[in-house]
């Protein structure tokens, strides 16, 4: 996995772990740990209000990759839990999210096509950004899976 080759990587070149993981692309975005935790709340957020469940709430705890790989685990884990018959028909269900100040609408598709898949690949990709910039040696074929 890519975290288990920025583990790797950092272990080979005797770095401290958090070096990279409060690592931030500008001072005013989230540290590569909170891009993972926000990344793996997405999906978990997203598959629970499109299955219409209440979502799981996770701590914000991790301090290490092998923490952060435990959180994506569990956030599979999870996943695992939903039966696509809660998911079927989804698309149209309605889909209420409180922001701070006000209460946006929308539809099941709308929501994710619109939020959780775009901000999903952003704060994934924003991490491996991270680990780029890092010297983590990953590649387009570590991104896709392959």
């Amino acid at each position: 996995t890519i975290l288990g080759k920025a583990a790797a990587h950092c272990e080979a070149r005797k770095i401290d772990e958090a070096a990279l993981l409060n690592s931030r692309i500008f001072p005013d975005m989230f540290p590569l740990t909170r891009q993972v935790q926000i990344a793996a709340d997405m999906i978990k957020g997203g598959a629970s209000r499109l299955a219409g469940v209440e979502i799981p709430r996770f701590e914000d705890t991790e301090a290490s990759f092998a923490e952060l790989q435990a959180r994506i685990a569990k956030t599979v884990d999870y996943l695992s839990t939903l039966t696509p018959e809660q998911i079927d028909g989804s698309e149209g269900r309605d889909i209420s999210i409180k922001m701070r100040d006000r209460v946006v609408e929308s539809k099941g598709q709308q929501y994710l096509m619109e939020a959780v898949l775009p901000n999903f690949f952003f704060h994934v990709t924003t991490a491996y950004n991270l680990l780029r910039h890092g010297g983590v040696e990953i590649g387009k074929r570590d991104f896709l899976g392959n």
